[in-house]
């Protein structure tokens, strides 16, 4: 019985330990497939393609649940953009305008720095009483361009660049003749005539003289035909103009002087403009100090003031600098806006006036010549005829510039000093009779 009993206990254990295996296993298998399905909840076999085909309709769904709102949000975004674009554009433009502003003033401002790096390197100064500032400004860039015509002509006549030139029309043929006869005889090779009218044209090229007639311009020829000495004269700082452009340092002559010297074995060429003077004698030729009385102002009644009398508009030597050009344009431009102007008290007005509130002054320099060898009338017929030591001396040039009767003055000026006759000047008087 007892081994029976146990024999029965022993079974009963072994099934025990089997199902408690089974029990096990189940418990572990359920255990796993939780976590596979857990963590691959479309299968472990599926497919990549398909994963990313679920995932990229999801996507779909939820932008398309937000396309317009997002749509909006775009509008807006475009709306400012284009805000932001003319806004730029516009702070564009004032960068522009205050760049140009800022460069104008600086240009003026540095004006003498400039001139200082384009005439070369920059100095030290040096010590006391050794400096000397600038006086020659540069030359242009020759610009053959500007007048084709005119080139081929001044390069044959021009004589290292120079050259003197006149203008003439039929009012002044006889004082034109006087004129280059004198130069002739000199011996100068470098002149030229600037014909206003064709009779002056056909008159020069019969006496072998070099002419030039510009191309037909109305509102020159106008003047040019029927104009008088004043307005010929004025004439002179446009067409000029050209010739500085081209290159060449002009010395520019009315036709009421005679030539008795070269004028370019006299010259400085060390400034813009060198000119003749209408002044009588050092002080009134090269300037001085002209006390002003006010007895009213007491212990300030003297006032101080600077003088010198006008260059001559109707005899000067002009280098082709930038501040020459400008001078003729300034001249030109004032003339043809105030038609009663005189040439000659504009040209001094734009040479000298200095630079003050509302008004930039011209940045040129200027030297006067001597007035004993580039002569006018009144030191002439004053002071030289009646001094035996000056009389003795031969100019480089009489301008009959203070009389009214020109050619008489001139022919007796050419019998003075070219034939020698010592009374040729003696019938007329200091001034003129009116």
């Amino acid at each position: 019985m007892t081994g029976r009993r146990d024999g029965s206990l022993m079974r009963n254990s072994g099934h025990s330990l089997r199902g408690s295996r089974i029990a096990v296993a189940i418990a572990i298998g359920v255990a796993l497939g939780c976590a596979f399905a857990f963590l691959y909840p479309h299968g472990l076999f599926v497919s990549i393609p398909a994963i990313h085909a679920h995932r990229t309709a999801k996507s779909t769904v939820e932008v398309g649940s937000s396309s317009c709102e997002s749509s909006e949000r775009v509008n807006m975004w475009k709306l400012e953009f284009v805000a932001v674009s003319e806004k730029n554009a516009e702070l564009k433009r004032q960068i522009r305008e205050l760049t140009d502003k800022l460069q104008l003033a600086e240009q003026g401002k540095d004006n003498a720095q400039k001139r200082v790096l384009v005439l070369g390197e920059q100095h030290k100064a040096g010590p006391f009483g050794t400096v000397k500032s600038l006086r020659t400004n540069p030359t242009v860039i020759p610009d053959d361009s500007v007048n084709p015509r005119l080139t081929k002509i001044l390069e044959k006549i021009a004589i290292s660049k120079e050259l003197i030139v006149a203008l003439a029309n039929s009012n002044v043929k006889d004082m034109l003749d006087v004129w280059f006869t004198g130069i002739k005889r000199v011996g100068i090779p470098n002149y030229l005539v600037i014909a206003l009218d064709e009779d002056i044209a056909k008159f020069c090229q019969s006496k072998d003289v070099p002419v030039y007639k510009r191309d037909p311009d109305e509102g020159i020829d106008s003047i040019a035909r029927t104009g008088g000495n004043h307005a010929v004269s004025g004439l002179k700082f446009r067409i000029l103009r050209e010739f500085l452009q081209l290159g060449y340092s002009v010395l520019l002559s009315d036709v009421d002087i005679v030539y008795l010297q070269n004028p370019f074995d006299h010259l400085y060429r060390d400034s813009d403009v060198e000119s003749m003077t209408d002044g009588h004698n050092n002080m009134t030729a090269y300037g001085y100090n002209d006390v002003f009385d006010e007895p009213s102002m007491g212990w300030a009644r003297y006032a101080h003031t600077m003088r010198i009398w006008v260059y001559n508009s109707g005899f000067f030597y002009i280098r082709p600098t930038i501040p020459s050009i400008e001078l003729l344009d300034r001249v030109a431009g004032r003339l043809s806006r105030e038609p009663n102007s005189w040439d000659q008290a504009v040209f001094n007005e734009e040479l000298f006036f200095p630079s003050h509130p509302g008004y930039e002054g011209l940045h040129a320099t200027r030297r006067t010549m001597d007035f004993f060898l580039f002569m006018n009338s009144k030191v002439l017929f004053k002071t030289v005829r009646k001094d035996a030591n000056l009389s003795k001396v031969k100019p480089v040039v009489v301008h009959v510039n203070y009389h009214p009767d020109k050619l008489p003055r001139m022919k007796a000026v050419v019998e003075y000093y070219v034939n020698g006759q010592r009374d040729a000047l003696n019938p007329f008087p200091d001034g003129s009779d009116w």
